[in-house]
């Protein structure tokens, strides 16, 4: 019942017990706590409980996931050097603060936090296996003028003074890779790509966060802002980039392998219900914890 339910309760598991008297032959009675002993007896444990949307495993977006690694594939396959680099917007303000803390029993768990919740400031990065390459903080959403800024600081950083303008076979090519956010398909930032040939794009499936390792950038990226303890605005945009600067190459070269091992599921148009490994250890007693 529960692989088959991840959300069934237990006073569901009750219900269904009692009603089937084929598995569960004279069996009148059972209580709650002894469901719940059962469950853990057979190593099955209360989880977080990850939300799948219906659509993650239509045949359109499987195909779509197929079509994008069989792309990067033959990127890779190719004569030209082609370095990918993975590029995304997150928003931060000083209300979002930690939900969780400690006390003694018996005593309220307190933070002292701004009295207003200030403006929302977006974060846009590229990571690639070199690291953190570019982020820009701005005060508000991102739009197609902000993102050619952008833009134009990644080229700074990829392409060197004596190459810019130029386009040579044997020159590194690169691979911007985002999702499909409205303004990632505008003229103007179509017109960009244009004007630097040696730029290009490959957009993200939809509902696939898995195949894109900025997302655990962000997540990794959000920790280190509060480790800073901002509390106002200009803190809190030195806080942002001291956490980009923070983070290693080694942590992006990771989450981009991490993003790689969905891969194999992908070319196999496989159902993928959860945005990490979901047996990352089959073998209970090989976890690390258990060490």
């Amino acid at each position: 019942m529960v692989v088959a339910n991840n959300a069934i309760r237990l006073r569901e598991i009750k219900a269904a017990v009692l009603a089937d008297q084929v598995t569960f032959m004279n069996i009148n009675s059972v209580s709650l706590a002894t469901i719940d002993r059962i469950l853990k007896r057979n190593l099955v444990a209360t989880k977080q409980l990850y939300m799948v949307p219906f659509q993650r495993n239509s045949d359109r977006v499987k195909a779509a996931r197929a079509q994008y690694v069989q792309r990067v594939m033959d990127l890779e396959a190719d004569e030209r050097q082609y370095v990918f680099i993975y590029v995304d917007e997150a928003g931060f303000n000083l209300s979002k603060v930690r939900r969780r803390g400690r006390n003694i029993i018996g005593q309220r768990a307190t933070v002292t936090v701004p009295g207003q919740r200030g403006a929302n400031i977006t974060m846009c990065a590229a990571i690639s296996t070199n690291g953190v390459l570019c982020h820009i903080p701005s005060i508000g959403p991102y739009n197609s003028d902000r993102l050619i800024t952008f833009l134009n600081a990644l080229h700074e950083r990829l392409v060197l003074p004596q190459e810019r303008g130029l386009f040579r076979a044997n020159m590194s090519h690169f691979v911007i890779i985002w999702d499909n956010v409205a303004f990632h398909h505008s003229r103007l930032v179509n017109d960009w790509f244009t004007a630097h040939p040696r730029l290009m794009i490959l957009f993200l499936p939809a509902y696939s966060p898995m195949l894109n390792p900025i997302e655990e950038f962000f997540s990794c990226w959000r920790w280190k802002v509060h480790d800073h303890r901002p509390h106002d605005q200009m803190s809190l945009l030195d806080a942002m980039n001291a956490a980009c600067l923070t983070i290693r190459a080694e942590d992006c070269q990771g989450w981009i392998r991490h993003s790689r091992r969905f891969f194999p599921q992908c070319i196999a148009m496989d159902d993928i219900l959860c945005d990490v490994d979901e047996n990352m250890w089959p073998d209970r007693q090989a976890r690390v914890d258990n060490v």
